[in-house]
């Protein structure tokens, strides 16, 4: 036979249901009569006439396609079909009939029954190597749920017949499916239905690994139990990021679902807050390419802290998983330690700028649940050094200080500020003081530096009436050479000197920083008056040599710098100038103040 009569544009006369069969019979014929190149060669002239059909066809009047698909379908169902041929076309079949499925709802149906016909009739341990190729080669032609879903629900259907060397399958396949699910979920965002039929398919993947499980005893079992449970994790992760997760309503079942398996691996609520359970998971599967196999797992993490999101959100999803909620968030109450790894496990999603705004409102306010008091003095909580935790809760704090910001109205704002407080409130006094420190030290936003100097002088304020309301307590600090708070150091003062003038030298830049500026001031003018008042000096901020310098370095600098620019925006009655005096004024208030203050500081030192 003529290879060329059967491409597309070639013999015009001829029907293409007709070129179609004649290549079959052509194939056929090739392996009957053991001519293998030919047959290869036909085979390929086949596929590329498939595919130039998929390509050109996107009209639904155009009913080539469907006759097209129609003529495989006939030809794979004849019981007078040979099986040589049948087995020669299956390596390349999916991947081209994957293709039509977003042509139409009837290319769709006929190719998803081409594909279930080869799962039928080929050895399923080489469909399921031919059903991730064609998974992966679509994926970098469409990332469409439609023709995604089409494979990924006969891959379910072909795993169950696996009878051997299931786990080795199982880690075949998986990293296959959440490549598609990560790249779909993340850049497809036009049809909610289609993602959520994507997600179906995904958990009954899930309960196709979940049947081989119960199939299994020993070390296999355990083995696939865990990957079941890092896979359910994932796919938590992937959802919570996808357009879904931008109306929590619409993952609902999805999440229920998924949740489902968490039981069945094992996983309790408490385990995927504090960590353990991932890391329980990951010592459980083989070591053997464990690094290759383990990367497709990576959210697994974040997702063990969402998992439990959903609960918090939606009581069916907790239902489904098997859990009391209510009883995890007071085990985390009443012990600081678990109470802190969870909170560091929030870190990745905060932070992260994949995961919608309402995610992240829906993890602070389980994250604010948390930080509820609890019922015990917490005795477990000494049995380990804080500063163990001081990264994770950091970067904690630098992430919902982002949120904070980024806040798209001021209820949200606050209610991200209220966790931020909490967190902070349930730190040692010690290491509130150097995390608060660290955080003005590390922000670019003069907004939440202003924000954080504010927090300082309020726990100096708490402080100072909690330790100075007698003469007696403060007799007793001198004393024992001992401060109240590591609030009330010279680190008070570096703090001020950080704004007032700031490490690249020179006054700051105003009006840009008038909200940090006026804030030191509030906190210098406070530390003032406390020390003078209280006769103490805990902070050293009367000694000569520190009033010294903060009056020539710190406030005279600052109040040559306010008065020319008002000078400068006086006489100007443009919005832009109105805006500048009014956020200047309040700090020309206040280092007026602090002026005053230093100068009868200074007298009376002399």
């Amino acid at each position: 036979m003529d290879i060329a009569r059967i491409h597309l544009d070639d013999a015009p006369s001829s029907s293409l249901s007709t070129r179609l069969h004649a290549a079959l019979q052509s194939i056929s014929h090739s392996f009957d009569s053991g001519d293998f190149r030919q047959s290869d060669e036909t085979i390929a002239a086949t596929i590329a006439l498939l595919d130039s059909i998929a390509e050109s066809s996107s009209s639904d009047a155009n009913k080539a396609p469907e006759e097209a698909l129609s003529v495989i379908l006939s030809y794979l169902s004849s019981p007078s079909s040979n099986q040589m041929v049948v087995d020669a076309l299956s390596l390349e079949l999916p991947k081209v009939v994957v293709k039509f499925a977003g042509l139409s709802d009837g290319c769709c149906e006929i190719a998803g029954a081409i594909v279930d016909r080869l799962v039928t009739v080929c050895s399923p341990r080489d469909m399921l190597s031919i059903l991730c190729e064609a998974l992966d080669t679509h994926l970098k032609a469409s990332k469409a749920p439609i023709g995604h879903i089409l494979i990924l629900s006969r891959l379910s259907k072909v795993l169950i017949c696996i009878q051997r060397h299931h786990v080795e399958q199982v880690k075949v396949a998986l990293p296959v499916v959440l490549n598609v699910l990560y790249a779909v979920s993340s850049e497809f965002d036009e049809d909610k239905d289609s993602l959520c039929d994507l997600y179906h398919e995904a958990i009954l993947f899930g309960k196709s690994i979940q049947a081989i499980c119960q199939k299994l005893d020993g070390r296999s079992k355990e083995e696939l139990c865990a990957i079941l449970g890092l896979y359910t994790l994932q796919n938590m992760a992937l959802i919570s990021r996808c357009s879904l997760a931008h109306n929590a309503s619409n993952c609902i079942n999805i999440t229920k679902q998924v949740s489902e398996f968490l039981p069945f691996c094992g996983l309790s609520y408490i385990g995927l807050l504090t960590g353990s359970a991932v890391d329980m998971l990951s010592s459980k599967v083989s070591k053997e390419d464990c690094d290759d196999f383990m990367a497709c797992f990576s959210f697994s993490m974040i997702g063990a802290s969402l998992a439990v999101m959903w609960g918090h959100i939606f009581e069916e999803v907790a239902n489904a998983a098997g859990e009391d909620l209510a009883t995890a968030l007071n085990i985390l109450r009443n012990d600081r330690i678990k109470r802190w790894q969870a909170i560091g496990m929030f870190k990745h999603i905060l932070a992260s700028i994949d995961y919608p705004w309402e995610i992240k409102f829906h993890l602070l306010e389980l994250l604010s649940s948390m930080l509820d008091e609890g019922d015990s003095d917490e005795p477990s909580s000494d049995d380990m050094e804080p500063s163990f935790f001081v990264t994770s809760i950091f970067a904690v704090l630098q992430a919902i200080q982002r949120v904070i910001i980024g806040a798209s109205n001021s209820s949200s704002g606050k209610k991200a500020f209220s966790v931020f407080k909490k967190i902070l409130s349930d730190l040692p006094i010690s290491l509130r003081a150097d995390m608060l420190k660290a955080l003005i030290t590390n922000s670019n936003s003069p907004s939440m530096i202003a924000i954080l100097i504010d927090i300082v002088r309020m726990e100096m304020v708490i402080e100072n009436r909690q330790c100075s309301n007698s003469e007696r307590n403060q007799d007793k600090n001198e004393q024992n050479g001992t401060v109240c708070s590591p609030f009330w150091s010279s680190d008070a003062l570096n703090l001020v000197e950080l704004v007032l003038r700031p490490p690249k030298g020179g006054p700051p830049t105003l009006p840009e920083d008038s909200e940090p500026v006026l804030s030191a001031l509030n906190l210098y003018r406070f530390i003032l008056i406390a020390e003078s008042t209280g006769r103490t000096n805990r902070t050293g901020v009367l000694s000569s040599s520190n009033l010294q310098k903060a009056y020539t370095e710190w406030l005279l600098p600052l109040r040559t710098l306010v008065s020319g620019i008002q000078s400068e925006n006086a006489e100007n009655d443009s919005e832009l100038a109105d805006n500048i005096l009014c956020a200047l004024n309040p700090v020309q208030f206040v280092l007026h103040r602090c002026i005053i203050l230093v100068e009868e500081c200074m007298k009376s030192s002399k």
